[in-house]
C-alpha cells in the first residue's frame, strides 16, 4: 500500500512536470514512446514473470527450492533475446518513428524512438527477476524498484532536467534512465531472497519442468500484449487517428485512473503467490477466502477515491493544465468501468494462479478486439472520449468474463456480508460527494467540501464495521509486524 501511494503520487507529478513543460503535443509524442516501450517490455517478458510467480512459489512449497537455479534460465535467457530482437526495428528502422509520430520532424522521431529501443532489454530483464522475487514470498523487491526507486528517480531526473533542458529527448530520458539502476537493484534483491531460503545452488541437483513453465508462461506472453496494450493503446490511436494534443490529454486520463488502481495491485502482488501455495498444497478453501477478504478490501478503499473523482473531474485534470480539462467526461467514463473491475477483485489473478493461462488469454483477447474495435470506429469522431469508451468497454468485458469463470469452474465467490458492507459504504460516499457537488461544483472548494463530506461518511463507518470488513485483523498484523 505504501508502494502504490508512493508511486501514485510520483506518476502523477512526473506527468505534470512533462505536460507543462512540453505540453500537451509534445508530452503526447513522449507518451507515445512511453506506451511502445511498455507494451514491448511487456510483450518481450513472454509471461516468464508471472510464471516465476507461481513456479517458485510452488516449488519453494513443495520441493524446498530445488528447481529454482534452473527455471530462473529457463526464464531469463529468452525474455532477454525477445527484448534484444524488438528492440532492433526501433534501433534500425526509421520508418517505424516516423509512423508512430506523424507530428513531430522526421529527425526529432527517430531520435526519440532509439532511446526508447536501447533501453528495451534491460528493463525486460529486470521485470523477470522481480517476478522471481515474488515468487519466493515477498513483495518489497518489487515495491522498492518499481512502485518507490524507479517513479521517484523519473521526478527527480525530470526536475533537473526540465529546469535546464525542457526537450522532449531530455524529459524522455529522465522516463528511462532508471530502468538500468531497477535492473540491477532486483538483481542483487533476487540473490538475497535465494541467499535466504537456500536455494542459491540448488539446480545442480533437480531437472527444471522447461516444458510445463513455457506452457503455462507462452499464453500469459500473449495475454500480456493484451494487458498492457489495452492501457496504451488508446494514445497511439489518438496518435495517429486524431491529434497529439490528445493523446497528451488521455494520457494524463489514463494516470489519474491508473492511481486508483493501485491499491489493486498492493493486494494482487501480495495475494497472488499466496493463492498460488494455498493451491498447491491442496488448501483450497483458505485460498478462496483469501480471494473474499482482499476484494472486500479492494472495494473498500478504492470505491470511495473512484467516487469522489467522478464527482470533480475538471479539477482533478486541471493539475495537468487548462487544456486537460476537456477530458472531463473521458475520466468519468473510465472511473466507472474501473469500479466494475475493482469490484470483482483480482479475478485474473486467480485464474493464472491456478494454472488456467489460456483462458486468461482467451478472455484478454476478446476484451483486446473489443477495445480496438470500439476506438478504431470512435476515436476518430469523438477523439479522447471514444478512446476511453473502448478502454473501458474492454475493462468491464475482461474482468466480469474472469470473475464468472472463477466462480463457476474453480468456486471463487467475493460476495459476503463484508464485501456488501463495503459496496454500502462507497455508495454513502457518494451521497456525501453528490452533495458537496450541488454545493460547491466542480471547483476546488467543492472538492474540498466533497473530501470533508466522504470522510465523515467513511471513517465511522469504517470503525463501527472494522471486525466484519476485515481491518481490525489487518490492523492487528501490521502492529504484529511493527513489535
Amino acid at each position: 500500500m505504501a508502494g502504490s501511494a508512493t508511486s501514485a503520487v510520483c506518476a502523477f507529478v512526473f506527468v505534470s512536470l512533462i505536460t507543462r513543460a512540453l505540453g500537451a503535443q509534445g508530452a503526447g509524442a513522449v507518451f507515445t514512446g512511453v506506451a511502445c516501450f511498455t507494451i514491448l517490455s511487456n510483450a518481450c517478458k513472454l509471461g516468464a514473470d508471472t510464471g516465476l510467480v507461481r513456479f517458485v512459489s510452488r516449488d519453494l512449497a513443495l520441493n524446498g527450492g530445488r528447481s529454482v537455479g534452473g527455471l530462473l534460465r529457463t526464464a531469463v535467457v529468452p525474455a532477454a533475446v525477445a527484448a534484444t530482437a524488438a528492440a532492433l526495428p526501433l534501433l534500425l528502422v526509421p520508418s517505424v518513428a516516423t509512423t508512430l509520430l506523424p507530428g513531430l520532424r522526421p529527425a526529432d522521431a527517430v531520435t526519440l524512438i532509439r532511446l526508447f529501443g536501447l533501453f528495451l532489454p534491460v528493463a525486460t530483464v529486470g521485470l523477470v527477476l522481480l517476478g522471481a522475487t515474488q515468487g519466493h514470498g515477498t513483495v518489497v523487491p518489487f515495491v522498492g524498484v518499481e512502485q518507490i526507486g524507479k517513479p521517484a528517480l523519473r521526478v527527480l531526473i525530470a526536475v533537473l532536467l526540465a529546469y535546464y533542458s525542457q526537450s522532449m529527448l531530455a524529459l524522455a530520458a529522465a522516463w528511462l534512465l532508471p530502468a538500468g539502476a531497477g535492473t540491477a537493484a532486483a538483481w542483487l534483491a533476487l540473490r538475497r531472497c535465494r541467499a535466504e531460503r537456500g536455494t542459491a545452488h540448488s539446480a545442480m541437483h533437480e531437472a527444471v519442468p522447461w516444458r510445463v513453465f513455457w506452457s503455462f508462461a507462452a499464453p500469459r506472453a500473449i495475454s500480456s500484449v493484451f494487458d498492457i496494450s489495452a492501457i496504451w493503446v488508446g494514445v497511439i490511436l489518438l496518435s495517429a487517428l486524431a491529434t497529439g494534443t490528445e493523446a497528451g490529454v488521455y494520457t494524463a486520463i489514463g494516470r489519474v485512473v491508473t492511481a486508483g488502481t493501485l491499491i489493486q495491485l498492493a493486494v494482487r502482488l501480495a495475494a497472488a503467490p499466496q493463492i498460488s501455495r494455498l493451491l498447491a498444497v491442496g488448501q483450497a478453501a483458505e485460498a478462496r477466502q483469501l480471494h473474499r477478504v482482499s476484494t472486500c478490501w479492494v472495494v473498500l478503499f478504492s470505491w470511495p477515491l473512484f467516487i469522489l473523482i467522478t464527482g470533480f473531474p475538471r479539477t482533478f485534470l486541471s493539475v495537468f493544465g487548462p487544456e486537460f480539462v476537456k477530458g472531463g467526461p473521458a475520466l468519468v467514463v473510465l472511473c466507472v468501468a474501473a469500479m466494475i473491475n475493482v469490484a470483482v477483485g483480482n479475478a485474473q489473478s486467480v485464474l493464472l494462479m491456478a494454472g488456467r493461462s489460456t483462458w486468461h488469454l482467451a478472455i484478454t483477447a476478446a476484451a483486446f478486439t473489443v477495445q480496438l474495435t470500439v476506438g478504431v470506429l470512435a476515436v476518430p469522431v469523438w477523439g479522447v472520449l471514444g478512446a476511453a469508451v473502448s478502454w473501458g468497454a474492454a475493462i468491464i468485458v475482461e474482468n466480469v468474463a474472469s470473475a464468472v469463470l472463477i466462480r463457476r469452474r474453480l468456486g471463487f465467490t467475493t460476495v459476503d456480508r463484508g464485501y456488501t458492507v463495503a459496496l454500502v459504504i462507497g455508495l454513502l460516499v457518494a451521497v456525501g460527494v453528490a452533495a458537496a457537488r450541488l454545493l460547491g461544483g466542480d471547483t476546488p472548494s467543492g472538492l474540498a467540501i466533497g473530501l470533508v463530506l466522504g470522510l465523515c461518511l467513511f471513517g465511522p463507518s469504517l470503525w463501527f464495521y472494522r471486525t466484519l470488513l476485515g481491518v481490525a485483523g489487518l490492523v492487528g498484523v501490521l502492529r504484529r509486524r511493527t513489535a
